[in-house]
């Protein structure tokens, strides 16, 4: 299979090995590994000293999250791009798939156990909204 993998990821650990694990899968498979970040809102703030503005949003806390965790899977053997994308993390992650014409996405597990999975969780919702094959991760550690 060649194509895209989507990944999401939020800056966590579970989210991390998630990533790694979906870096394998394109390594094996001759994808293109597209490591996804969401934000669900377009807060801003303005920064200034004299003359002197940065502007800083929650898309660009996003991006940089999308951007490190892309830098740290990047190699030789795998083509790794990255995005941020608009909405909770699920429907970020499925727009991306359709908008990027994914073969398959990548969740990790987290929070489909116990109370999580009574409230819903990421891997849940793209399970069951994918417009392509979902891989879910295990993520979580035994204790």
């Amino acid at each position: 299979m060649t194509g895209i993998i989507v990944v999401g990821v939020d800056g966590s650990e579970t989210a991390l090995r998630a990533a790694q694990t979906a870096r394998g899968l394109a390594v094996s498979l001759g994808a293109t590994l597209h490591v996804v970040s969401a934000f669900d809102s377009d807060r801003t703030e303005v920064f200034g000293s004299g003359s002197d503005r940065w502007i800083v949003s929650d898309a660009d806390d996003a991006e940089k999250v999308a951007k490190d965790v892309a830098a740290s899977l990047r190699g030789d053997d795998v083509n790794v791009t990255y995005a941020a994308a608009r909405g909770k993390p699920a429907e970020a992650l499925i727009h991306e798939a359709e908008r990027s014409g994914a073969q398959l996405i990548v969740v990790g597990n987290r929070r489909m156990q116990g109370l999580g999975r009574v409230l819903g969780s990421v891997a849940n919702s793209v399970a069951h909204n994918a417009p392509c094959d979902v891989y879910i991760a295990k993520t979580d550690t035994s204790e």
